[in-house]
């Protein structure tokens, strides 16, 4: 069977990612359609090698012959359009941050906890998590399998693809003034982010956190377990593409290294990749392009009583937003009755 399907948000970042892993992963697609706001109508993008599609105005598209839709066109759009296109028959994949942490509605990483998907029918709507969240608990679910988790302690080196395309136009402008000694104002950042890093991303909220650090603690409790305690430390770092994040993990249970590689080594969507000699570790720049969360570094970590640290990265436009909304789709055709 074939399915109708539209990308929401096509000429974005995430957005084209969706149209390539589709074509791809030979997702079983009908007819595609890319949408997005009026000023992007008009404008063509790529479905593959060999097609380009006219983008839509979202305003005017009618959802009613969509089957599934993917949507990454900003939380603000989503909280309108999303739900107009589920009352039309289109399953809804969200990617922003709108829906996630409604309760009745799935937040799903396939991985980790297909089995939310059964309610999917409620509202017609499922979320996609935070993409820092995602490659977290792709990594953590076979040690909590193994251990139980007690508490997290992360900190993330998270690349500027997460802030959109004039984030990473920003970077690279700002590369090259530093080079010629010219100063150049931020426009994206709070501060400048070529050669820096900074200790924040999304707003702040009361207690001090960001929204990005709340994000990554209340989705962990909501996918994995509400009894898991998180403190995060989100950082952007002047990396165009993938996310790096050095995990401190507390178990209840005790936990050996051979025991957590071995169940790293068999969980599905887990690549370790881990050698105690120079260079025997991933990047973010070597994870371009790979579908996988890769885990180095792990070792025991001595001042608790069940720890382990570990170090991992993903691409964070593929697993960590278009690869695992698509994966999400193709859970609900292979074990849901979509």
């Amino acid at each position: 069977m074939n399915y109708n399907v539209a990308v929401v948000g096509a000429t974005g970042n995430v957005g084209r990612e969706m149209l390539n892993i589709l074509d791809e992963r030979n997702f079983p697609v009908g007819e595609i359609y890319a949408v997005a706001s009026e000023r992007s109508a008009g404008k063509e993008v790529s479905f593959g090698d060999t097609r380009t599609l006219k983008v839509q105005n979202l305003a005017e598209f009618d959802f009613s012959g969509v089957d599934v839709a993917f949507f990454s066109p900003g939380a603000s759009v989503s909280k309108v359009y999303a739900p107009k296109a589920a009352k039309a028959g289109c399953l809804v994949i969200d990617n922003t941050s709108h829906f996630r942490m409604q309760e009745d509605i799935p937040l799903v990483v396939p991985e980790v906890n297909a089995h939310a998907l059964k309610d999917y029918k409620k509202h017609n709507i499922i979320a996609n998590p935070n993409c820092s969240t995602i490659q977290m608990l792709v990594a953590l679910k076979p040690l909590h399998d193994l251990a139980k988790i007690k508490r997290v302690v992360v900190s993330t080196y998270q690349s500027v693809s997460g802030s959109g395309k004039e984030a990473m136009d920003e970077l690279y402008s700002q590369t090259k003034a530093v080079y010629v000694n010219e100063m150049q104002e931020p426009q994206i950042f709070p501060k400048r982010i070529a050669f820096n890093v900074i200790p924040q991303i999304d707003v702040f909220m009361k207690d001090g956190n960001t929204k990005e650090e709340w994000k990554m603690r209340v989705e962990t409790q909501k996918i994995l377990d509400p009894n898991i305690e998180v403190s995060a430390t989100c950082v952007r770092v002047p990396v165009f593409v993938g996310h790096a994040e050095s995990v401190n993990v507390e178990f209840e249970n005790p936990i050996t290294e051979k025991q957590a590689y071995e169940a790293l080594s068999k969980a599905e969507g887990v690549m370790v990749f881990d050698r105690r000699e120079d260079g025997g570790y991933m990047t973010p720049p070597e994870c371009v392009g790979d579908d996988g969360t890769y885990v180095s570094r792990l070792r025991k970590d001595s001042s608790v009583k069940n720890g382990l640290n570990f170090w991992c990265v993903s691409d964070n436009m593929r697993k960590g937003a278009a690869l695992n909304a698509i994966q999400i789709a193709e859970e609900l055709i292979k074990n849901h009755g979509f």
